[in-house]
């Protein structure tokens, strides 16, 4: 059987609030202010599990964990990641590679390059290699410009062929 690739894109956006832990990419980044949402608010996994989704053509993770149940509240990013995945597997897809983006005015993320990139490669199951992480400032424009928000972007790219 010939490989069937699949590319899948994700986007999430949440508010920075006081009294929340800020997470990206399953990774606690020491930050005065974190993501509000009904589960942790991580917004890089939740692009990244839109991508892969998206990808495998199952619709999105509002379909399939929607606020307005209460069983999702508070859920870990690796947690969602973990079913997404196996969303994906049971079509018979795996991932090949995933490019991401965090969109943050503040804090500066690149000396949490590291974990995060290894802590999404682990939730994926691929190699450190098979992920990229950069990160852009919204030079002062809209939400994330005025550190209200963090934004993320992700491309997944799976693949049926193991």
């Amino acid at each position: 059987m010939s490989a069937n690739i699949r590319v899948g894109y994700g986007y999430d956006v949440h508010r920075l609030a006081s009294g929340r832990d800020l997470w990206l990419g399953g990774v606690r980044v020491d930050y005065n202010r974190g993501l509000v949402g009904h589960s942790d608010a991580d917004v890089l996994v939740h692009a990244v599990a839109d991508a892969v989704l998206g990808a495998a053509a199952l619709g999105d993770i509002g379909r399939h964990f929607p606020d307005s149940e209460g069983r999702w509240k508070d859920m870990k990013g690796t947690a969602l990641m973990e079913r997404v995945l196996s969303m994906a597997r049971q079509k018979g897809f795996r991932v090949v590679n995933v490019d991401c983006i965090i969109h943050a005015e503040q804090p500066k993320l690149s000396p949490h390059r590291e974990k995060i990139l290894e802590s999404l490669a682990a939730m994926l199951d691929v190699p450190a290699d098979a992920v990229n992480v950069k990160f852009k400032t919204n030079e002062g424009l809209d939400a994330v410009g005025r550190v209200e928000a963090i934004a993320a972007s992700a491309v997944a790219l799976l693949s049926n062929k193991a």
